[in-house]
């Protein structure tokens, strides 16, 4: 296997933060997103929404996504589970994965698309268009990870993790929430305690300390 990647990026991290956690070794392939190369071939051909990561498998099939890249190696090298071991933690696993997902770090990457001019000409993750940068979708984004902080923070006082006991995914996926807020300077208000408090147990773990 072969993951195709650009470290820096958000998702080349959170699939890097993965294999860290669970220490997989694996090929890894850095493409030059900053001059475009996930444009050219075979790239664009290997995943024409020209996004990274993704996997090559040996048998030339392609994952993309960055999370289901991390659920196939999840597949391969199950221990420790970052997924879940039963039905009951799978679910909520991934329940809580899709709520921070869809109520922040969607949102909040889109508020960075933006608001940054670097994303100029980009705001749609995986291609260069004329669609205009919208300081609307800022202040949104930014709305809806605060009130997601509102509604989970009451269930952080008593889970150290977001899913429960266990780290999983879903705090991987929260890690890179707080990344983005503060790509946007955009502080958490203190009385969000619980949630500071995660993003404190989140910032001491060593899978986050990439080179």
């Amino acid at each position: 296997m072969k993951l195709y990647n650009f470290s820096p990026s958000p998702n080349g991290r959170r699939v890097n933060v993965f294999l860290k956690e669970k220490k997989i070794k694996l090929e890894v392939f850095e493409l030059n997103v900053r001059e475009d190369e996930q444009f050219k071939e075979p790239f664009n051909s290997m995943n024409p929404f020209n996004c990274v990561p993704f996997l090559e498998l040996d048998n030339g099939e392609i994952i993309s996504e960055s999370v289901s890249v991390c659920r196939y190696l999840e597949e391969l090298f199950p221990d420790p589970s970052l997924f879940g071991s039963t039905g009951l933690q799978r679910a909520q696993i991934d329940m809580w994965n899709r709520r921070l997902e869809l109520d922040a770090l969607g949102p909040l990457g889109n508020a960075v698309r933006n608001k940054l001019p670097f994303f100029a000409g980009k705001v749609l993750a995986g291609t260069r268009n004329s669609i205009e940068q919208n300081p609307e979708i800022v202040d949104r984004g930014m709305q809806m990870a605060k009130l997601l902080f509102e509604r989970i923070d009451s269930h952080l006082g008593s889970n150290e993790f977001v899913a429960g006991s266990s780290f999983s995914i879903a705090d991987i996926t929260g890690f890179f929430v707080f990344a983005a807020c503060d790509a946007l300077e955009f502080e958490i208000p203190n009385k969000y305690s619980n949630v500071l408090s995660w993003k404190k147990v989140l910032l001491q773990r060593d899978c986050f300390k990439l080179d």
